[in-house]
């Protein structure tokens, strides 16, 4: 099987791992601060706005109260974009609100966010589909002109850049995902940044059981270490020592990652663009770079699922990310028809796009497609 996403892991992560096992601590400590430090300056961020936490999705439900979001207030977010986001939206009592996209680049521009505003508008939650940056300089500047927060979900952009700048640095709170899908895999884990120094603070307390200071379980803090300073209800999400060490090891790699999922992209641009039936994505806009996360085709509605078919009985795996928010039951979405995302929805596919993937699987997935796309389109099964 060519699969869609998968993980580059070696000896180098294995050799961390044992490391961690020999200390015998396996818990948030010093692996997981080094991790921070590094995934910061990777950023261009200090290592205090960073926290590294046990997923993307918790994240997500960590800046939603920080923004101390509730009944009353509408959170504008893409429809074409992952159900962590809307998760995090609807259980605080708020409501999502969801805005279309470009049908090609699948990201909203400015104008698309600006449409979906309400009065009631507390916060606006962007997702760079792919890795892609989209219009996140503007985003931003149309919420600080609003008075409005705005949470990047940088989940698919570890390391793409608009202008110089790294995506999740636009806006007032990012996350990242890397779980075992992403191009930095820790496994299940991901990163918070706070733009607001005591609102970092305020997350990092959060994070751990709401403790305002380190706990006497480690660290002898004062001459009673064992009482706890508990003044907010918080959770358990923080990341652990092994995840971040094969974190730190992985940070370490993405150059070399980055640079095969370009090559990857070239070469499926070279053998697919121009090809009967088949839309590949539009080039980037100057000054943006990608992290390469998706890949995508466009086909005829009528013919894509098909072709996702025949793909898979020929051992090759595609997939469409994400299914549009606005359809889905639980969140009652009674607002205007969304155009982008309904077309982008019905005519994506998303081809194997990994570090792992060798020159002749990425022909054999383009000879493959071509050949689906014309045997559906000609009525051939």
């Amino acid at each position: 099987m060519i699969n869609v996403f998968q993980p580059s892991l070696g000896d180098e992560e294995a050799t961390a791992v044992a490391e961690v096992f020999a200390c015998n601590w396996l818990g948030h400590g010093p692996r997981a601060k080094a991790f921070e430090a590094e995934f910061a300056a990777h950023l261009g961020a200090d290592a205090e706005q960073v926290l590294f936490i046990n997923s993307c999705t918790a994240g997500l439900f960590l800046a939603a109260e920080l923004l101390e979001l509730g009944p009353g207030d509408d959170v504008v977010l893409p429809s074409v974009s992952f159900v962590a986001a809307a998760n995090a939206v609807a259980a605080t009592g708020a409501r999502p609100v969801f805005s279309d996209c470009d049908p090609r680049t699948l990201n909203p521009t400015a104008a698309h966010i600006e449409a979906a505003l309400t009065p009631r508008t507390k916060a606006v939650i962007v997702l760079h589909y792919g890795g892609r940056p989209g219009d996140i300089a503007a985003i931003a500047e149309l919420c600080r002109r609003r008075d409005i927060r705005l949470i990047e979900d940088a989940a698919c952009a570890v390391a793409s850049t608009a202008d110089g700048r790294a995506c999740g640095t636009f806006g007032d709170i990012a996350v990242w995902s890397f779980d075992a899908m992403k191009i930095l895999v820790t496994g299940d884990g991901g990163a918070l940044w706070v733009r607001d120094p005591t609102l970092a603070a305020r997350a990092r307390t959060l994070a751990y059981h709401g403790l305002e200071q380190p706990s006497g379980f480690t660290a002898r803090v004062s001459h009673r270490w064992w009482e706890l300073n508990v003044q907010a209800f918080g959770h358990r999400v923080i990341g652990n020592d092994v995840t971040a060490a094969v974190g730190s090891v992985q940070l370490r790699r993405l150059p070399e990652f980055l640079a095969r999922r370009r090559a990857v992209v070239d070469s499926y641009d070279r053998l697919l663009t121009g090809a009967e039936g088949i839309r590949t994505p539009p080039p980037l806009p100057r000054g943006h770079t990608s992290s390469y996360y998706f890949y995508w085709v466009q086909l005829d509605e009528a013919i894509r699922d098909q072709v996702a078919a025949d793909l898979l009985d020929r051992d090759i795996y595609t997939t469409f990310r994400y299914p549009t928010l606005h359809r889905v039951p639980a969140y009652r979405s009674e607002g205007p028809s969304l155009p982008g995302a309904d077309e982008a929805a019905e005519s994506t596919l998303l081809l194997p796009l990994h570090q792992a993937l060798r020159e002749e699987e990425v022909r054999t997935v383009a000879d493959e497609l071509r050949k689906a796309v014309a045997n559906r389109t000609s009525g051939t099964p």
